[in-house]
């Protein structure tokens, strides 16, 4: 796969020139991760999977269906990029997801909270200098406890507006 690298500082114009030019039209954005690359320097690197689709996303005339990986160097000393969510909406979760892995923070983006580390949870997994052999009990997390009858009446509730909708006008009886 092609690979570009993007100073961090131009890369939500790059995703912009690269999702709208005629000629390239990367309309997909695959996954968003990060490399952590210690003790080098710049320590991290994010990268961006790509891809234009070709005849079946067309901005015009269809560019050529390929991929291209984009990739940003982030240093130890300031792990922040700004956030492509603009561009592309579906970067949201995953760059949550290497912000709670790898503690790289994104400029702008709409929701920056951990996603899949319990809210209490210290430092970055991830990270080449997370401790591996750590044990901690999370406070988070409790089982749910809900009692026969609510779960009865969750079902019918569930069943009533299946029945609903089953008989909603409109509905073609082969849907």
């Amino acid at each position: 796969m092609p690979a570009i690298t993007v100073d961090r500082e131009h890369i939500l114009e790059v995703c912009q020139v690269l999702r709208d030019d005629p000629d390239l039209q990367f309309a997909l954005l695959a996954d968003v991760t990060a490399a952590d690359y210690l003790p080098a320097t710049p320590r991290y690197e994010m990268v961006y999977l790509l891809a234009c689709l070709g005849g079946a996303y067309a901005n015009g005339l269809p560019a050529p269906a390929r991929r291209l990986r984009v990739k940003v160097r982030v240093p130890d000393s300031d792990p922040r990029i700004v956030s492509v969510v603009s561009v592309f909406p579906g970067a949201a979760w995953p760059e949550r997801e290497v912000f709670d892995l790898f503690g790289i923070l994104f400029d702008g983006h709409p929701d920056m909270r951990r996603i899949l580390m319990p809210e209490d949870w210290e430092g970055h997994p991830l990270r080449k200098d997370y401790p591996v052999q750590i044990r901690k009990d999370t406070a988070s997390w409790q089982p749910v406890q809900i009692t026969a009858d609510e779960f009865a009446e969750n079902i019918r509730q569930q069943r009533e507006l299946a029945s609903r909708y089953a008989q909603s006008p409109g509905r073609d009886s082969q849907d």
